[in-house]
């Protein structure tokens, strides 16, 4: 039997997290997910750069990348190197342990976790016909200091993802207080409109994913002009296009949000090519 979900916090599988650590507390960390094929993390530079950009943002030392690495080999031994099969890898680099109350000790020894879990097995449907948002009345709050950091406090989130319950929906649209769209519970967002490539801009919330990074550098490959802006929820329903993406499934073309649908396309599965092709 497979085991479902492994972990190390620390380098080590007998450590545990402390009743004091102040991720457990605060949320008071970060945090990438990824896949791993035959051993290794997929696109490894560009995590390990946002999860450095991400824990100075908040004042945590990073993990150096030798060490993740190093906690990669173990969860991740050489025996799977040759393994088709793809893994998701969890770390979470918190501020370590400290004290009641909110203020951070002077000297902290940040927490590391890495934990291993299967690849989701998402519907073939989802990459040949598309998939389906629901917009969610809960709304993205702003708070520019913490805004595209991948930090721990994820309960907008989660109150957005309990408002549905149909399998048929993927994931849910987030909204700021000004119905400018942001991103969806689990990932980013592009509209595309005639020869021009969108995607919301993240400068007052939301968080900032590598694939979103990623796609904003392929303009001339999918001849199209890429840009940062804000889309409203009205405008964003009178693209030609919407594409949602993460670091686990890729790119999938959204058919439908409420009451709007748009016939399956081909722009996700060209940027699908170009990704697995970098």
């Amino acid at each position: 039997m497979v085991q479902k979900y492994l972990s190390l916090v620390n380098g080590s599988f007998e450590h545990a997290i402390s009743v004091l650590d102040r991720g457990f507390a605060y949320g008071d960390g970060v945090f990438r997910t990824m896949q791993i094929r035959h051993g290794l993390p997929v696109n490894w530079p560009f995590h390990y750069q946002k999860l450095v950009a991400d824990c100075a943002a908040i004042g945590i030392v990073c993990p150096s990348a030798e060490l993740l690495i190093h906690d990669f080999s173990i969860l991740f031994p050489i025996r799977e190197l040759d393994d088709e099969s793809a893994w998701v890898a969890k770390i979470i680099v918190t501020r370590g342990e400290g004290a009641r109350g909110y203020a951070p000790p002077a000297v902290t020894v940040p927490t590391r976790v890495i934990i291993k879990s299967p690849m989701p097995e998402y519907a073939k449907a989802h990459y040949a016909q598309g998939v389906h948002l629901h917009v969610c009345e809960t709304t993205l709050a702003k708070q520019p200091k913490l805004a595209g950091v991948k930090h721990l406090n994820r309960l907008e989130n989660v109150l957005a993802r309990m408002e549905w319950r149909d399998e048929a929906i993927f994931d849910g649209l987030l909204l700021d207080d000004q119905s400018n769209v942001i991103e969806c519970t689990m990932c980013n967002l592009f509209a595309r409109f005639g020869h021009q490539l969108m995607t919301p801009d993240l400068t007052q919330c939301g968080v900032a994913g590598i694939t979103r990074q990623h796609i904003l550098g392929l303009g001339k490959l999918l001849d199209l002009e890429v840009n940062i802006g804000q889309i409203a929820l009205d405008r964003l329903l009178q693209a030609d296009e919407v594409l949602i993406c993460n670091s686990l499934f890729g790119v999938f073309q959204v058919v439908s949000i409420a009451d709007v649908a748009w016939e399956p396309q081909t722009l996700a599965s060209k940027i699908r090519k170009l990704i697995a092709h970098d």
